[in-house]
């Protein structure tokens, strides 16, 4: 008897925030054995962060890839000083690994030569954009988060068949990036003698409005939803016509949210039981306002066909 294939893969995203090494360590040694299909590894964020440096990086994608996993190395988001560049020009130049590339910097380094991913901050938001990435080697696009589902539908309908659509479906958004780091700010320290002080919020530092409400997390230069996205039930019910869903590594319950999604794709359990499971790895609450095109923060739990 064959064994259905399911109906997309799992992919795991980088790291969002600053762990310690040993942690690090532990948390992509525990992915080995998860049945996530594949794994983004790189420091996109800030590059003052270096508790891993090239080689970690590449040691640990060759033991992911002998546990069956495909890998690809995600670049910075924001490109701020030259140094920079010479780190994106190395990962670009790894010869084992595909790049996501999360600015164009990245995309222009790898001169139509080899195959990347565009990453979400790359901002494809219509077939004019895609198109021109292809052009230049793109293999897959990640939406941007904000996207609505009716159009990732449209433009990844008009897309050549070979080229994967990757939504964004677990974790905390990242919404913005800025020059200016949030936590030092918070914090009351200069930029520039942060002593990466972000390693302290091993999730990002939570910051509510007025009223108390759950509102942003600071991740250093970067702030994301206090929410959680889950689009659990969007992908067992709905017609999106996306080829990957990724999860966000968080602190706590990352292997067990992808042992859920993997339950769910593989139809062993229903999106509300699962969903349900999730949501107890959601402290903010879950949302999913934006794949029905409604303010983002909301949630829906009924599925409408896009």
């Amino acid at each position: 008897m064959s064994i259905a294939t399911p109906a997309y893969r799992l992919s795991l995203g980088p790291l969002q925030f600053h762990w310690p090494k040993q942690a690090m360590l532990d948390f992509y040694r525990e992915v080995e054995s998860t049945p996530v299909d594949i794994v983004y590894l790189g420091e996109t964020v800030c590059s003052k962060r270096r508790e891993f440096g090239y080689s970690d990086w590449m040691n640990v994608g060759e033991r992911l890839l002998d546990n069956g996993k495909e890998v690809v190395l995600s670049t910075l988001a924001l490109v701020e000083a030259r140094s920079e560049m010479g780190t994106i020009k190395r990962l670009c130049d790894n010869g084992l690994f595909m790049i996501e590339a999360n600015d164009m910097s990245a995309v222009r380094m790898l001169d139509g030569e080899t195959a990347f991913v565009g990453g979400a901050t790359l901002n494809i938001q219509n077939q004019n954009s895609l198109k021109i990435l292809v052009d230049h080697g793109l293999k897959r696009w990640v939406a941007p988060h904000e996207m609505p589902a009716s159009v990732m539908t449209a433009v990844a309908a008009k897309s050549p068949d070979e080229i994967e659509c990757e939504v964004f479906g677990w974790g905390r958004m990242p919404m913005a990036y800025s020059a200016r780091c949030y936590t030092t700010r918070a914090l009351d320290i200069p930029k520039d003698r942060c002593k990466n002080c972000c390693i302290q919020y091993e999730d990002g530092l939570l910051l509510s409005t007025r009223e108390d409400e759950e509102f942003l997390v600071i991740n250093g230069i970067q702030t994301m939803s206090a929410k959680t996205t889950c689009l659990a039930r969007e992908f067992q019910y709905g017609e999106h016509g996306a080829d990957i869903l990724r999860i966000n590594p968080q602190a706590t319950g990352t292997s067990s949210i992808i042992e859920l999604l993997d339950q769910l794709r593989n139809e062993s359990a229903n999106a509300a039981t699962i969903t349900d499971e999730m949501a107890k790895f959601a402290p903010g609450g879950l949302c999913n306002g934006y794949w029905y095109g409604a303010p983002g923060m909301t949630y829906r739990d009924e599925v409408l066909n896009q």
